[in-house]
C-alpha cells in the first residue's frame, strides 16, 4: 500500500513552469545539449541575432571576443535592440525580449524580412543559461545598460551615459551549474563565423581571444562572398577555370549557388537557410540534386554517352562537386529550435527552377565545359558499376558465414553485440600480444599490415580492392555508404589500438577517414574509440610495482615525487610489451582510457587528410611549417 501511495499521481504533481525555467529545468530541448556543442550554440544564437540586422541593411560589423575572465561579448553595430516600454507588459523592449521566450521582432512585424533567429527563444536561452549576463544598446544618443543573473533582471533598463555610436552589446558567461564545461574553444568558434562571414559578402566579422596565453585576432571579410568559400574549400583546384555562380531574388526569398568541380571522388555540399546550416539538408537541397541529375542525364543523352537504358544516378553527377546552397526566405520552417533542416515544400520548385535556368543556360552556352563535366560524370558511373560486383562481394553470405575468418581475425566467443569489441591493432607483432592478453569472451583482434589504403583518393572499387580494408567491411557486417546499417554492426566498440608515435598517428588518421567516408553512421552513433597505450613505464628502486603514464607532464610530476629514483622505460610500440602489460595498460576495461571519437574528430581529421595527403603540395608544405613545433615523440 505504502508503494502505491508514493506513486499516487494528482493535480497536486502538475507543475507550471514560468518565465525562463522551462529553458533551465530541459536545456537540451532549447539548445540541443549542454556539452561544448550546446556550450558554443550560445555564442552563435547571439552572433544570429547580429547578422539578421546585417541581412536587413542595417549592420555592417560584428566583434566577437572572449573576455580574459572567459566570458564572451557579442558588439553589433546596426538599429539596437529597442529599448522603449512595451505597454502591455509594463517593461522595456529589452527586458522582454531577453527574458520572455516567444518573444521578438521576427514574426511578421516588419522589423526583419529575412531572419534566422525566428522563434524569440535564441537570446532569452541565453540569459536563462548564463551565471550573468550585461546587455548594453547605443540608440538615439543614449547608452542604456541592463544586468541579469541566471535569466533574473537584477534593476531595470536604465541610461548610462551619452554616445555617438549604435548598436547592441551582449556580454555573457555560461553556468557551470548547467554546462559540462564552460571553456570555450577558439577554433570551433572560428569555423562558424568565417562561414557567416562567406555566406555575407561585404560584412566585416572580427574573432578575438583576450584569455591569457591564448591572445589572437582574425577578421573575415570576403566581398566575393561563396564564390570565394567554393574557392577556398577547392584549393583553387577545380575543373573548371571559375566556380559557377547564381543569385535570383524576389520580395518572396533570395536564392544564391556556387558550385564548382574537382578531381577527387567526394562531393562536398554545405546548404544554409538564412544563414543557419541546415546539416541535414531540406528542400532547398532536395531541389537543387533533383535538378542537377536531371540536366546532367539529359545531356549525356544528347551528347550520346549513354546507352538508351542508362542513367546516371545523382551521385555520379556530384562526384568531385564542391557546392554551396544558401536561401533566404520569409518565414522558414525548421525542424526543432537548433534548425538542421528546412522544411518549406515551395523552396524546392524555387531552387529547381532557377537551377534549371541558370545552369542549363550555362551547359548550352559552353559545349565544351558541358561535355568535359558530363563526361567525368560518366567515368564515375562506370567506376560505380565496376565498385558493385566488388561491394556485393563484401556482403555474399559464403564470405560473411564462412567458417574461415577474413584476414588474421581472432573472434570473441560471445555473439551479443552489445556486449564485444574489436580491436584494430597495427602490425603482427602488436596483434600477437593482444591475442594473448585479451579477454576471448568478449574482445575480438583484427591486426592490420601497416597503413591501410588512401581512401580520400580512391574511388570505390580501388577502395574494395584493398584486402585490409575488405576484410574491415566484413568483419563488421555492418555494410558500407548508403548500406550502412548499424544495427547489423557486430562489435559495439571499434577500437583503433595503434603505436604512440607519428606512423601510429598516421594509421589513426587513416582510419578515421576510412570510418568518416564510408562508415559515417557509426561515428556518428560514437561506435568507433581511439585506445590510450602508456608511453612510458617506470619502475622505483627498490620495488617491483610498474608504473604507467600516458603523457610528460604525469611522468615529471611522479619523478619528482620519488626524487627521481626510478628505471624508466619509453615504449616504442605496443609490441614491446608483453601480453600482461597490453592488458592491464590498454585492454582491461576497469583501467583502460578509451577516447570516443566524434564526428568533429572525425571531419577535422578528414579536412588534415585531404591537405596532407592530397595533390596540393604548397597546402601540405604550409601545414607543416604552421605545425611542425607541434610534433612530439619523433624518431630522428
Amino acid at each position: 500500500m505504502s508503494n502505491e501511495k508514493n506513486q499516487a499521481y494528482t493535480q497536486d504533481n502538475i507543475q507550471v513552469l514560468e518565465g525562463l525555467e522551462p529553458v533551465r529545468k530541459r536545456p537540451g530541448m532549447y539548445i540541443g545539449s549542454t556539452d561544448e556543442r550546446g556550450l558554443h550554440h550560445l555564442v552563435y544564437e547571439v552572433v544570429d541575432n547580429a547578422i539578421d540586422e546585417a541581412m536587413a541593411g542595417f549592420c555592417d560589423k560584428v566583434i566577437i571576443e572572449i573576455m580574459q575572465d572567459g566570458a564572451v561579448r557579442v558588439i553589433d553595430n546596426g538599429r539596437g535592440i529597442p529599448t522603449g516600454i512595451i505597454a502591455k507588459e509594463g517593461k522595456s523592449a529589452v527586458e522582454v525580449v531577453l527574458t520572455k521566450l516567444h518573444a521578438g521582432g521576427k514574426f511578421g512585424g516588419g522589423g526583419y524580412k529575412f531572419s534566422g533567429g525566428l522563434h524569440g527563444v535564441g537570446v532569452s536561452c541565453v540569459n536563462a543559461l548564463s551565471e550573468w549576463l550585461d546587455v548594453e544598446v547605443a540608440q538615439n544618443g543614449k547608452l542604456h545598460k541592463m544586468t541579469f543573473n541566471r535569466g533574473v533582471a537584477q534593476r531595470p533598463l536604465a541610461v548610462v551615459g551619452n554616445t555617438n555610436n549604435r548598436g547592441t552589446t551582449i556580454t555573457f558567461f555560461p553556468d557551470g551549474d548547467i554546462f559540462e564545461t564552460t571553456d570555450f574553444n577558439y577554433a570551433t568558434l572560428k569555423h562558424r563565423i568565417q562561414e557567416l562571414a562567406y555566406l555575407n559578402k561585404g560584412l566585416r566579422i572580427v574573432l578575438k581571444d583576450s584569455r591569457p596565453l591564448k591572445e589572437q585576432q582574425e577578421e573575415f571579410y570576403y566581398e566575393g562572398g561563396i564564390v570565394e568559400y567554393v574557392d577556398v574549400l577547392n584549393g583553387g583546384n577545380g575543373v573548371l577555370e571559375k566556380p559557377f555562380y547564381i543569385h535570383a531574388e524576389t520580395d518572396e526569398y533570395q536564392v544564391e549557388i556556387a558550385m564548382q568541380y574537382n578531381d577527387s571522388y567526394s562531393e562536398n555540399i554545405f546548404s544554409y537557410a538564412n544563414n543557419i546550416n541546415t546539416h541535414e539538408g531540406g528542400t532547398h537541397l532536395d531541389g537543387f540534386k533533383a535538378v542537377l541529375t536531371k540536366l546532367f542525364n539529359d545531356y549525356a543523352n544528347n551528347f550520346k554517352l549513354l546507352k538508351n537504358d542508362e542513367k546516371l544516378s545523382g551521385e555520379d553527377c556530384r562526384e568531385g562537386l564542391v557546392a554551396i546552397v544558401s536561401v533566404k526566405l520569409i518565414d522558414p520552417q525548421f525542424e526543432g529550435q537548433t534548425k538542421t533542416k528546412l522544411g518549406n515544400s515551395f523552396m524546392r520548385g524555387v531552387v529547381s527552377k532557377v537551377l534549371t535556368e541558370k545552369f542549363g543556360e550555362y551547359l548550352e552556352e559552353n559545349p565544351k565545359e558541358a561535355k568535359e563535366l558530363i563526361l567525368k560524370a560518366v567515368n564515375a558511373k562506370k567506376a560505380r558499376d565496376a565498385a558493385r560486383s566488388a561491394r556485393d562481394l563484401t556482403r555474399r553470405k559464403s564470405v560473411l558465414e564462412s567458417t574461415t575468418l577474413p584476414g588474421k581475425l581472432a573472434d570473441c566467443s560471445d555473439k551479443d553485440p552489445r556486449k564485444c569489441e574489436i580491436y584494430l591493432v597495427e602490425g603482427d607483432s602488436a596483434g600477437g600480444t593482444a591475442k594473448q592478453g585479451r579477454d576471448r569472451r568478449f574482445q575480438a583482434i583484427l591486426p592490420l599490415r601497416g597503413k591501410i589504403l588512401n581512401v580520400e583518393k580512391a574511388r570505390l572499387n580501388r577502395v574494395l580492392e584493398s584486402e585490409e580494408i575488405k576484410n574491415m567491411i566484413t568483419t563488421f557486417g555492418c555494410g558500407i555508404n548508403d548500406d550502412c546499417d548499424v544495427s547489423k554492426l557486430k562489435y559495439d566498440r571499434i577500437i583503433c589500438m595503434t603505436d604512440a608515435d607519428v606512423d601510429g598517428s598516421h594509421i589513426r588518421i587513416l582510419l578515421l577517414t576510412f570510418f568518416y567516408r564510408f562508415m559515417k553512421p557509426i561515428v556518428e552513433q560514437g561506435h568507433v574509440y581511439i585506445a590510450q597505450p602508456p608511453l612510458y613505464k617506470v619502475t622505483q628502486k627498490g620495488s617491483k610495482k610498474e608504473n604507467y603514464f600516458y603523457d610528460d607532464p604525469s611522468l615529471e610530476e611522479f619523478l619528482v615525487s620519488i626524487g627521481r629514483k626510478g628505471e624508466i622505460q619509453r615504449y616504442k610500440g605496443l609490441g614491446e610489451m608483453d601480453a600482461e602489460q597490453l592488458w592491464d595498460t590498454t585492454m582491461n576495461p576497469e583501467t583502460r582510457t578509451l577516447l570516443r571519437v566524434n564526428l568533429k574528430d572525425a571531419e577535422e581529421a578528414d579536412e588534415i587528410f585531404t591537405v596532407l595527403m592530397g595533390d596540393e603540395p604548397e597546402k601540405r608544405r604550409t601545414f607543416i611549417e604552421e605545425n611542425a613545433n607541434l610534433v612530439k615523440d619523433l624518431d630522428v
